[in-house]
């Protein structure tokens, strides 16, 4: 049987064959394509007529750019970017020819889709970066300069080099951003930077509605997009511009600083102090005495911008565009204000704020201070400016050089310049509060109410009702909780000896340990005899009256401190220069030196006084100091009037009035000892009767009246500080002229007395002999 061979069964023709219909559509899709390919390869043969396999190397660059960027989420624009990459540029007449055969509608186009790209800071193909422009180089806060790199039509290339400069304000103004958002710039400059930024998001949300013209309106030109971007040139000129300055100063001042660090080289190498170790070791002291360079931030940003506003006041645009940066800028300032001048805390962590802080300075100082440093300068503007005097504290940045004005935190806000002491003594003054344990909080009001900027008018009725606040507060504290008036009037009593009967019964009771040397003397005893004397009387604060024994003596430390600081007072020209006062003061000193006698106990009795915080801010010891030299001088005074008081008694006896008639010479020289102790009691008598009667009384009137009306703690410190110098000046102790005369007059008065002691004593024991 014949194998079975199968058969092929025959194809149907309808089957290999299409309708008309179908036909007709599957060469008209394939006629279609084939004519854009045509077109593409005409307009690539046109633009790249040297380029071979211009279709493959694009695919190449295309495809490079996709693997070297895999997330287009993150940068739209990598296709861009990477086929400028790897497509090399064109130069010379190769470029030039690139647009000249092109139509000026098409040169439009083409020059619209890289002025999209440079509106970003991207360079485009034919707008590109200027010739000199280097990475590595440049300053980018200085932006990046564009140019139109392939001949144009004149009136395109018009409208694009218009445009261009929006490319070179965006770079610099994100350079500024993205430098100025460190940690080292503060507070202010991030907030500036903020505000800058949220700009910057409406700048490039106009570019998005741009290209979404550009790429779906097919009327969308150059001078569309010229109109829709000229007000933002403005706008972001003036951003650019402030930009600028704050980064020149920066700038100014590092170069300085590096000039000034070249010259002080130059100088070490010529006085051979090149060594390495050497020069790290005045590194070193350079550094923690000078400092680095202070950027620009806090108070400085904020006076650039002001003064950049007032001096465009004219200009709606620049007002409105630098009163926005301002009011965002001053916010965490006016925070820190606020936060300063309601609860008494310093939150400054980068030193922008307009007052300082020295936190070495505690109150525990106050009990040895005799410079009022803890009040002076624990808290302290940054200017270095006092509201009590001309002198400026130390400390302070130099200023600087083009303009003289004062870096960071030292350069206060224009808008706050007369409010500074104020804001200053209303933290101050709470500080001293919450430093007695009391706490404080905002008012709730305050609290809950908006906030407050810097070119607010509601902030300067808000630092006035702070300072009023505060000011009350702790005038209340003063002279009410710690009875500061009871404190002043038991010093006087004390110090002043307004009632000195204790005084009298302590030199009676001290008779024999007060005729002792003072180094000898025993303070315990001398306290002990001080407690007894006072028990008796009632006196309010007696527990806080202390003895001491001082180790000079008081003349001769008023000298030597006249000599040291000049001529105090004299304003009638009265007193002498201070070459003659210290020439004089050196002349007495090698006298003293010659005859000098151990000082007794009596002539170095002072009285001590101790007071707790906050009154010890009152009564400090710089005050203290001024009461004791008050009270050593009536002291003297009575010690010797004391003493010429008892030599009356004393010549009543029968060996002063027995006449001795043989001898007229010597009844001649009694009677001179009399008359001589007469007037010197009558002189003594009246220095005292004009201390206390004609200085001390009536200025403690004075200052009673003037605690009356006291209306703010510092004027309170300045009205006793300045009755306690009153007083030291109309008792002759400032004037060196005065103090020496009336100081070797008591002086002499005291050795007479003590001469006359002795010649007592001889004429008793001749008496006795006889």
């Amino acid at each position: 049987m014949d194998p079975y061979t199968p058969r092929t069964r025959p194809m149907r023709k309808n089957n290999l064959t299409l309708s008309v219909k179908e036909y007709t559509k599957i060469t008209g899709t394939i006629a279609s394509v084939r004519r854009n390919r045509q077109l593409d390869d005409d307009i690539e043969e046109e633009l790249y007529p040297r380029g071979h396999n211009s279709r493959e190397s694009r695919g190449r660059g295309n495809e490079s750019s996709f693997i070297a960027e895999t997330s287009f989420v993150r940068a739209p624009l990598n296709s861009r970017v990477g086929a400028a990459n790897t497509t090399p540029k064109k130069k010379g007449k190769e470029k030039e020819d690139l647009l000249d055969h092109l139509p000026v509608d098409i040169q439009e186009a083409i020059v619209l889709e890289d002025l999209l790209y440079v509106l970003m800071g991207i360079e485009g193909t034919h707008v590109t970066y200027h010739p000199d422009f280097a990475p590595e180089d440049d300053d980018p806060l200085q932006g990046i300069r564009f140019v139109v790199s392939s001949p144009l039509d004149p009136s395109l290339r018009d409208l694009t080099e218009r445009v261009l400069p929006l490319g070179t304000y965006f770079t610099a103004i994100s350079a500024f951003v993205e430098s100025r958002s460190h940690l080292d710039y503060g507070l202010v400059n991030h907030a500036l930077c903020a505000a800058i930024r949220d700009m910057l998001k409406e700048y490039q949300t106009l570019l998005s509605q741009l290209e979404h013209a550009f790429n779906t309106s097919p009327q969308f030109t150059l001078q569309k997009l010229w109109f829709y971007i000229h007000p933002t040139v403005h706008t972001l000129s003036l951003i650019y511009q402030l930009v600028l300055e704050l980064a020149n100063t920066d700038d100014d001042d590092a170069s300085l600083s590096s000039s000034a660090d070249e010259e002080q080289d130059a100088r070490d190498e010529a006085l051979g102090l090149g060594g390495a170790k050497l020069k790290a070791v005045l590194s070193e002291i350079t550094k923690s005495s000078a400092g680095a360079a202070v950027p620009v931030k806090g108070g400085e940003v904020l006076t650039v911008i002001y003064e950049r506003m007032q001096g465009m006041s004219g200009d709606p645009t620049a007002c409105k565009v630098y009163g926005t940066l301002l009011s965002a800028a001053g916010i965490p300032y006016a925070h820190m204000l606020r936060e300063w001048i309601t609860t008494g805390r310093l939150q400054d962590p980068y030193e922008e704020f307009c007052v300082k802080e020295s936190k070495f300075i505690s109150k525990g100082i106050l009990e040895v201070d005799y410079t009022d440093e803890y009040w002076e300068r624990r808290y302290t503007l940054r200017d270095g400016s006092t509201w009590s005097s001309k002198q400026q504290h130390a400390g302070i940045p130099p200023p600087r050089m083009p303009g003289g004005r004062l870096p960071g935190g030292a350069c206060i806000p224009p808008t706050l310049e007369g409010w500074k002491y104020k804001i200053l003594l209303a933290g101050k003054y709470l500080n001293v509060i919450r430093e007695c344990g009391i706490e404080l909080q905002a008012n709730q009001h305050q609290a809950h109410e908006q906030q407050l900027s810097m070119d607010d008018q509601r902030l300067y009725k808000f630092v006035e009702d702070a300072y009023t606040h505060a000011n009350h507060t702790l005038l209340q504290l003063l002279l009410q909780d710690q009875q500061l008036i009871p404190r002043l009037r038991s010093l006087k009593r004390y110090f002043f000896l307004s009632q000195s009967s204790f005084l009298t019964h302590l030199l009676d009771l001290a008779h024999t340990e007060l005729k002792k040397p003072a180094k000898l003397a025993s303070i315990v005893k001398l306290q002990s005899l001080l407690d007894l004397a006072l028990s008796g009387e009632d006196a309010l604060f007696r527990e806080d009256v202390k003895v001491s024994i001082a180790g000079t003596g008081l003349y001769e430390w008023l000298l030597k401190v006249i000599s040291v600081s000049g001529v105090i007072g004299g304003d009638d020209g009265e007193g002498m220069p201070d070459g003659a006062a210290q020439e004089d003061t050196k002349k007495d000193r090698d006298k003293d030196k010659d005859d000098k006698k151990p000082m007794l106990a009596i002539e170095a009795l002072a009285l001590d006084y101790t007071v707790k915080f906050p009154l010890s801010l009152v009564i400090s010891r710089k005050t203290i100091l001024r009461y004791q030299l008050l009270f050593r001088f009536l002291l003297h005074l009575k010690n010797v009037e004391q003493s010429l008081t008892s030599m009356w008694i004393e010549q009543k006896t029968g060996t002063w009035r027995k006449p001795v008639p043989s001898h007229p010479e010597f009844e001649q020289w009694k009677l001179r000892i009399l008359l001589l102790r007469a007037r010197m009691l009558a002189f003594v008598q009246q220095i005292l009767a004009f201390v206390t009667f004609e200085v001390l009384e009536p200025n403690w009137r004075s200052l009673e009246a003037k605690l009356a009306k006291v209306t703010t703690v510092d004027q309170l410190l300045r009205d006793h500080v300045d009755f306690l110098d009153t007083c030291l000046k109309e008792c002759m102790l400032t004037s060196a002229k005065l103090l020496r005369a009336y100081s070797r007059m008591i002086v002499t008065c005291s050795t007479f007395r003590t001469v006359f002691i002795v010649l007592h004593e001889i004429g008793i024991s001749s008496t006795l002999g006889c």
